[in-house]
């Protein structure tokens, strides 16, 4: 078996508000094995990022973040600011989802990679900013001697974006967690950016835990995935079981969203409905609302996340047999098909 270089188990976290308390990220498990790219799909608001940034320690003194965080065996929950800063850009690094608010505008893009280098690394300010270079050079960033003193402004969204991940490698981190990397590019950035990202992975051995709300993009590139809904893990398997044999109707629904190139058109068959409130989640399956297979089961108590059969397939839902009965499991949504 492969390395396992992150254990998250039962990851919560909870945020208090004058409204009541919001249930962000509820009992998430997964493994991160070295060399694996694992992606986590979900709509907005469904806990991707909120358990990623668990995960790298920076949420507010205001959450309440409990279950475990283990790299390499060291437990990170409950490590102060101090003694996460060791794993942090060293051993963990983050792309974040905008990189223009992520970068400081006021600063070089060569001299915050070098500081983010000199962080962790006992080298001069010439070496780290050759070594800059460097990771530019190695991220695509054409002419990167003369781009390394440029200001973030005046990058491109893609090479900014690329600098970010420069950023982001500078200190051979052995996890990568890329939030929503590929925001606001269009389609020919996109799928540089991803190419960049498994280059990288593929020279620097390390691992890359994936999040999107886009399944076209984990499609080619994930090994496996999880899916996200109201904070917790709803599916998840490796990436051809959960896109040829969902067994989640939520997950049928994201896959319905998909337009097709080929074959006959039809028109896009929308989910009805709204998430539920995290402050007041429903007594059973937090999608038994939206759900056309919904029976009383589903609103009584919430599925776990369980295996179907003896695979790795894992899906939190009552009606899996009903799921796996159906000829197409795509028409779920447009065949009117009740519990």
């Amino acid at each position: 078996m492969s390395e396992i270089l992150l254990d998250v188990n039962g990851l919560t976290v909870d945020f208090p508000t004058e409204d009541g308390t919001v249930h962000a990220v509820r009992n998430v498990s997964y493994t991160l094995s070295r060399g694996e790219v694992l992606g986590i799909v979900g709509e907005s608001g469904s806990g991707k990022s909120v358990s990623s940034m668990a995960t790298m320690g920076l949420l507010p003194r205001t959450a309440k973040v409990s279950g475990s965080v283990k790299f390499r065996g060291d437990e990170l929950v409950g490590l102060s600011q101090e003694h996460l800063q060791a794993y942090r850009g060293a051993k963990i690094a983050m792309i974040f989802q905008d990189p223009m608010t992520a970068m400081n505008p006021v600063y070089t893009v060569g001299w915050q990679i070098a500081e983010a280098i000199r962080a962790h690394q006992n080298i001069s300010k010439k070496a780290a900013k050759a070594k800059a270079v460097d990771m530019l050079h190695l991220v695509g960033i054409p002419e990167a001697k003369s781009r390394v003193d440029s200001f973030p402004h005046e990058f491109s969204g893609g090479m900014r974006q690329r600098a970010m991940i420069a950023m982001a490698i500078s200190n051979d981190p052995e996890v990568i967690i890329a939030d929503e990397p590929t925001t606001a590019l269009d389609v020919t950035v996109q799928a540089q950016i991803l190419e960049t990202l498994v280059r990288i992975k593929e020279e620097l051995g390390s691992a890359i835990l994936l999040i999107t709300h886009d399944l076209g993009v984990v499609a080619g590139m994930v090994d496996r995935m999880m899916v996200m809904y109201a904070g917790t893990v709803v599916e998840a398997g490796t990436a051809e079981e959960v896109f040829y044999k969902p067994r989640m109707p939520y997950t049928v629904g994201l896959l319905g969203s998909i337009p097709k190139l080929t074959g006959e058109q039809s028109r896009l068959v929308p989910i009805q409905g709204a998430p539920p409130s995290l402050i007041n989640l429903p007594n059973g399956c937090p999608f038994s609302s939206r759900c056309p297979i919904v029976q009383v089961s589903c609103v009584q108590a919430e599925p776990p996340l369980a295996p179907i059969g003896a695979s790795t397939h894992l899906s939190a839902c009552w009606r899996t047999d009903v799921l796996e009965a159906l000829p197409d499991v795509k028409t779920l949504f447009m065949s009117g098909i009740t519990a």
